[in-house]
C-alpha cells in the first residue's frame, strides 16, 4: 500500500512524501498518514470518498461541534487499527480532540515526533479552529 503525505521542514517549506507498507507487511504508516489527512479535509473534499472530513466552515459558523463527523471517522478508520480512539477533550475551545491509535504490531502512537522518521506524523490532538482552513 502506498500514500502520500505532506512534511514541514526546518526552513518552513513543505514537501510530499511516499508512505508505504512497512518492511515487516503492516500497513499502520499509511493508514495514520491518511487518518491525519481525513481529520483536516472539509466535508466532501476528497475526491474518493465524499462522506469523508469535517463540514469546517459551518462548524466554525454555527458554534456546533462537529463529534458527529469526527465520530464517523474513527467507524471509517478503526478497522485499519488494533485499536483506534478519537475524543474530544473536556472543556476545550476550541475542540480539541485527543487521537489515540494503536498499530497491529503493538506499538502505541504517543506523541512525541521522532525526526529520524521520514514520515507524516500525527500528534494525539486535533484542533479544528479557523487556522484550519488556511
Amino acid at each position: 500500500m502506498r500514500t502520500w503525505g505532506r512534511i514541514a521542514n526546518a526552513d518552513g517549506t513543505k514537501t510530499w512524501v511516499k508512505v508505504e507498507t512497512d518492511a515487516n507487511g503492516f500497513d499502520d504508516n499509511c493508514w495514520l498518514t491518511t487518518l491525519a489527512q481525513a481529520l483536516k479535509l472539509n466535508l466532501g473534499e476528497s475526491p474518493f470518498f465524499a462522506n469523508t472530513g469535517i463540514p469546517q466552515m459551518q462548524t466554525i459558523v454555527t458554534q456546533v461541534l462537529p463529534d458527529f463527523y469526527v465520530n464517523q471517522i474513527q467507524q471509517q478508520f478503526s478497522p485499519h487499527f488494533a485499536s483506534l480512539t478519537i475524543a474530544r477533550v473536556q472543556g476545550s475551545f476550541p475542540p480539541v480532540y485527543q487521537v489515540t491509535a494503536v498499530c497491529h504490531n503493538g506499538a502505541i502512537l504517543t506523541p512525541y515526533v521522532d525526526s529520524s522518521i521520514v514520515a507524516p506524523q500525527l500528534d494525539n490532538t486535533f484542533t479544528l479552529n479557523s487556522s484550519t482552513l488556511a
